[in-house]
């Protein structure tokens, strides 16, 4: 029997064993991972934090899932070596022997230079907790009490959803960041100013453009222009590296992470890479789709269900995940106004919290900024997933006016719509589910895992769900 040993039991392992069981239900499957929990959605760890939701709801798989399904699950057990010429990988004294191996290990917070954030051990200090993990969320949880002063350390995408998520807790929080605008891969520096003011206006401060210098215990941080910021509590989000260490030691190719080919496979061709700890052309780090697009051409090919099944990467759709903010960027968004090659549209309203900014290229959409702007959001999501050109009306367009958006009847939507992008689901396969029998959004999410990931398309599914129960004949 064909044995899998899969390295990591986070979002992309587990979704890994989950696609090649749904493919193959006799090839033998290891998951190996070093925490203790059961697979959990990490996209939702900031509504732990803001307590909208429990950590047993961001579950995404347990032992009784793996038992039914035949996977066997060795947790808490981190792997120490890789024999490649054995073909081995070692837990303590024991060895897993493999015929495929896979490492999905992610990546770990990267902690800045900060004089105190980190005790000579390279622990981190009392006060300080990094936002990565299901244990740092219970961490941050039990120690954030409201009118506390918290600092956040990173302006990113996670910094923000953090911040947001303490400051619905009643804290007092404040946001360092060394770049000049927040969330700076994903907006431009106009937008960047929206959703600060938006924060700002929701209880959030910000510091931008400097670095915290120093961290002083129970009292805060020291900034490098002089300033001081109060804070009981500081959450480290500044960013993640790839964690290659396992791979290095075994003599792969690494770079910034584990270089892998179309195929997948790492300079060993019985070695794969998915996910964070991945690095492919066509990948960006740090979020869900990629991983699990990875990780279903890669049970095509381990199962042999596809064996030409390639990856040439995923065409992202970051949405930030804030209570009170709507927030959507697709694309080449780094594009000015007067850019010859291109056609790009902004419109700003700051003092509403409205944002939106579009790049065409030959009549297509090659990128967007939407703050604020839901009805524009679908609509110009759905141009850019199919390919369409854009309508003539590039105004109507950008104010969410030109097309039915995805909140109209869902009778309006083509077959074709993706509905749930982290898992490209379409209108067409949930509505086969449902004839097939999944009567109820958790059925739904069953069959075609749409509202596992991100969870931004609940309400489009419930509406669906909705629709279609409405338009079943009614027995006399």
């Amino acid at each position: 029997m064909r044995r899998v040993v899969i390295i990591g039991y986070g979002m992309a392992g587990a979704r890994l064993a989950d696609e090649i069981r749904r493919r193959d239900k006799e090839i033998s499957i290891t998951v190996i991972g070093d925490e203790k929990h059961a697979a959990y959605n990490r996209v939702l760890l900031s509504t732990v934090v803001a307590g909208t939701m429990t950590p047993d709801s961001v579950l995404l798989h347990d032992e009784e899932w793996a038992h039914d399904h035949g996977i066997e699950l060795r947790l808490g057990e981190p792997v120490t070596r890789i024999d490649r010429e054995k073909r081995t990988v070692s837990l303590g004294a024991e060895d897993i022997p493999y015929d495929a191996l896979v490492l999905a290990t992610g990546s770990r917070p990267w902690v800045p230079p900060t004089e105190g954030l980190l005790d000579p051990d390279g622990v981190m200090a009392p006060g300080v907790v990094a936002f990565r993990s299901l244990d740092d969320c219970e961490r941050i949880v039990d120690r954030a009490q409201p009118g506390m002063p918290v600092a956040v350390l990173g302006g990113g995408l996670l910094g923000i959803e953090a911040a947001r998520g303490l400051a619905g807790r009643g804290c007092l929080v404040t946001v360092v960041h060394p770049v000049g605008h927040l969330m700076e891969r994903q907006l431009d520096p106009g937008a960047g100013r929206v959703l600060a003011r938006t924060l700002t206006d929701l209880g959030i401060e910000f510091r931008l453009n400097v670095f915290a210098s120093k961290y002083l215990a129970g009292d805060g941080l020291a900034l490098s222009d002089g300033t001081h910021v109060p804070a009981e509590l500081v959450v480290v989000s500044a960013g993640v590296r790839a964690e290659t260490s396992l791979a290095d030691a075994a003599g792969l190719t690494v770079d910034r992470g584990v270089v892998v080919d179309d195929a997948l496979r790492t300079s060993d061709p019985r070695i794969h890479a998915i996910g964070d700890c991945a690095q492919h052309p066509g990948t960006v780090s740090g979020l869900v789709q990629p991983a699990w697009d990875q990780a279903a051409v890669l049970a095509d090919r381990l199962t042999g269900a596809a064996p030409g099944s390639r990856y040439k990467g995923t065409s992202v759709i970051t949405r930030l995940k804030a209570r009170d903010v709507d927030l959507a960027a697709l694309g080449d968004v780094h594009v000015d106004v007067d850019c010859p090659e291109s056609e790009v549209l902004c419109f700003q309203d700051p003092a509403r919290g409205r944002y939106a900014k579009l790049v065409l290229r030959e009549d297509k959409v090659a990128g967007a900024i939407l703050i604020g702007a839901p009805d524009a959001a679908a609509t110009i999501t759905q141009l850019y997933d199919r390919g369409q050109p854009a309508p003539t009306d590039r105004l109507a367009l950008l104010l969410g006016r030109a097309l039915p958006s995805e909140a109209a009847s869902p009778a309006d939507l083509p077959a074709s719509a993706v509905v749930c992008r982290c898992n490209t689901v379409s209108k067409g396969q949930i509505v086969s589910a449902w004839r097939a029998g999944a009567e109820s959004v958790g059925a739904i999410a069953e069959v075609t895992r749409a509202t596992t990931g991100c969870g931004g398309c609940k309400d489009a599914v419930c509406g669906l769900v909705d629709w279609l129960a409405a338009s079943q004949p009614q027995s006399a």
